[in-house]
């Protein structure tokens, strides 16, 4: 006898009311290291109802036991989506890194009612990935030895800036997501057998025509920039930014020119949205 599949509740937090922006993290943090840079962009913003979800296995969000691959991280969340969601209601979708490419899945699914589609550093469905050479062009060396081993290792492997300040704002937007990250289910055999979706999300013969923002970092070491452009084509109203001085840390160590692009990108969905309700 097999047992039910039962999904677990998707934690969520909200800030503002009206039209929806969903916003995914990245991997091993949760919601936090996204609010804290994103919530500024709607201080003289109104109309907007942000949706900051963390994803299966962290935060505050739980695993079962039956899921055991990124397929089913994104039936979880797909689902979630039709709880926190008005049945057919628009919305807007941003996602980091892993985030990011848990975004595609939900936009591959929900497309025909998204008005734009915003990914910082986003894995791509590559089994391999095109990366720059390792390059740490600000390393404080008198910092690191303060640190922790753990978290010196994940601040070295995530930072390209290695600087106090660049510290400051991971120990106060991305570590606490740490504490909370699900180490069991993501050091099992999901990081190798299940990770990639079973079909590509954007296939080379898709065309999604809504406001679209890439943001890469230059000296990314993890997720890169180069395999990016093999999907421009599939985005014609795509935006993509390569940040100089800026790894997989993007909006901390790029912070302003981060927020200035997805500011505008905010405004072509302000205006996608608009047009379509003018339909």
């Amino acid at each position: 006898m097999t047992s039910k599949k039962t999904n677990p509740p998707l934690h969520y937090e909200t800030r503002g009311e009206g039209y929806p922006l969903i916003v995914l993290h990245a991997l091993a943090t949760d919601h936090r290291s996204m609010m804290a840079w994103v919530e500024p962009l709607f201080e003289r913003r109104p109309g907007w109802k942000r949706i900051y979800v963390d994803i299966p296995a962290h935060g505050r969000s739980t695993v079962e036991p039956w899921m055991k691959t990124s397929d089913d991280l994104l039936a979880v969340l797909l689902d979630g989506l039709r709880t926190i969601l008005r049945e057919n209601e628009r919305f807007a979708l941003m996602g980091m890194s892993f985030g990011g490419y848990l975004a595609q899945g939900i936009w591959r699914a929900e497309h025909r009612r998204a008005d734009g589609l915003s990914l910082l550093a986003p894995a791509l469905h590559r089994k391999t990935r095109t990366l720059p050479e390792r390059s740490v062009p600000v390393r404080d060396e008198a910092l690191l030895a303060e640190l922790e081993p753990e978290v010196r290792a994940a601040f070295e492997t995530l930072a390209t800036v290695q600087s106090r300040a660049i510290w400051e704002l991971f120990r106060e937007e991305w570590q606490p997501g740490r504490l909370l990250a699900d180490r069991a289910f993501l050091s099992s055999d999901w990081r190798t057998q299940g990770y990639h979706f079973q079909c590509d999300p954007i296939p080379e013969d898709s065309r999604f025509p809504q406001p679209t923002l890439f943001l890469l970092g230059r000296q990314d070491a993890i997720c890169g920039y180069r395999d990016h452009l093999a999907v421009l084509e599939s985005f014609p109203r795509a935006t993509f930014a390569v940040l100089d001085s800026a790894g997989h840390l993007l909006q901390i160590e790029q912070r302003k020119l981060v927020q200035h692009h997805v500011s505008l990108w905010l405004d072509a969905v302000e205006r996608e949205k608009l047009a379509v309700a003018d339909v």
